[in-house]
């Protein structure tokens, strides 16, 4: 037996003994999903002692290093530990923004004390992050950004706005684009760590369509931060935001995940009997699985060092239109009482569906992604 194929049988062994039986249930929406945080809120004690056996494990960040709390596998040995928890339906022990976004930022940007400090809280889902880079002025074009940080010696003093920061109001800590040089224009902008909890932040949801608020408008008067919580060079920040939105694009797109267009049993069986529905799920699932192909091997190319910096606005952008397309058969598959708003189900379709809107605006809008797409990929004259 192989290195590798011992591996695959530990490794599924090990779930199968570990893995409660309710954590191996599709994750039903966002709140049904493990956040952690220092004031987490979890669903079932099931859900705590997957994420707590999990941790334990360096296993929901597995190819970190064991230093900083990750599993220290290799890409190969993280792959197989993916399609092990596919083949059993085990869901994600945790779900982070640090773990998508912050986290590969502080492997490559930050210093050693802040990995050592930070990333094991991440992984441990100790902490929960929230992203402050977009502004009420300043949307896909990040450089105008005006929230300024005013050097104060051994700290900053942080004054201005952000928008459409996803659960600013449940988040511990946020990593935010501060401008620390008002004569720079472009590179005069720092990434700056800080406590929601520090006097002079505050927030309030926006309310969405769907009638729900994952996202907030988020606040800073007088905000105190101090110096060393600074992730790379001063008014270098611009590096560090660039480098995050393409794992915060590759994470919206669901690369590696479950297939974004699987519909479930219950929807597919009931556009069985539509042959022209049927059609459109077939030609869904194989999207699905050629976004999925396409996913494995962006993954694969980014981790060995040859991947194109163009590429996760490639699996934003499909992404983005599969889970549209999922979510317009799920309506179609309930016909008239998938319009259902406030019933048993608490309009769970509709709302999702109307969420889906979304997905081509944030992260970068859709026309951003295809306006890169054809300059940077295809080369296109005129792009």
């Amino acid at each position: 037996m192989s290195d590798l194929e011992e591996f695959r049988s530990e490794t599924r062994a090990w779930l199968e003994a570990n893995c409660p039986p309710e954590m191996r249930q599709p994750v039903r929406d966002e709140s049904d999903a493990c956040w952690g945080g220092r004031n987490a809120i979890f669903q079932s004690s099931a859900q705590k002692l997957w994420m707590e056996r999990m941790a334990a494990k360096g296993w929901t960040v597995p190819d970190w290093p064991s230093a900083y709390g990750g599993g220290g596998l290799n890409p190969a040995e993280t792959k197989i530990l993916r399609q092990e928890m596919a083949a059993l339906g085990c869901r994600s022990p945790l779900s982070s923004f640090g773990i998508w976004m912050l986290g590969p930022a502080l492997l490559k940007f930050g210093t050693e004390e802040q990995k050592i400090h930070y990333l094991g809280q991440i992984a441990r889902g100790e902490i929960r992050w929230c992203q402050g880079y977009s502004e009420p002025g300043a949307g896909s074009d990040l450089v105008s950004l005006q929230t300024f940080g005013a050097d104060e010696g051994d700290h900053w003093v942080v004054n201005g706005q952000k928008v459409w920061t996803s659960y600013a109001d449940k988040a511990d800590w946020i990593f935010c684009l501060v401008r620390t040089d008002k004569a720079d224009t472009y590179q005069g902008i720092s990434f700056l760590l800080f406590d929601m909890e520090t006097p002079g932040v505050t927030t309030k949801p926006i309310k969405l369509i769907s009638g729900n608020s994952p996202f907030c408008e988020t606040f800073f008067d007088n905000v105190v931060v101090p110096k060393d919580q600074i992730v790379g060079q001063l008014n270098r920040g611009w590096d560090v935001a660039k480098y995050l939105l393409g794992h915060e694009r590759e994470m919206i797109s669901g690369a590696g995940n479950a297939p974004v267009g699987s519909l479930g049993a219950e929807h597919a069986e009931l556009l069985r009997h539509d042959p022209l529905l049927r059609a459109e799920m077939a030609r869904l699932d194989v999207d699905s699985l050629a976004f999925r192909a396409m996913g494995e091997k962006f993954i694969d190319e980014m981790k060995a060092g040859k991947g194109h910096p163009a590429q996760p606005n490639m699996m934003k952008y499909m992404g983005t239109e599969l889970n549209k397309r999922r979510a317009e058969l799920v309506m179609a598959a309930g016909g008239s009482e998938a319009l259902e708003w406030e019933g048993q189900s608490g309009g769970a379709r509709p709302r999702a569906w109307l969420r889906t809107k979304a997905n081509s605006i944030e992260g970068g809008t859709s026309e951003v992604m295809l306006n890169v797409i054809a300059k940077r990929i295809l080369a296109l004259p005129g792009a």
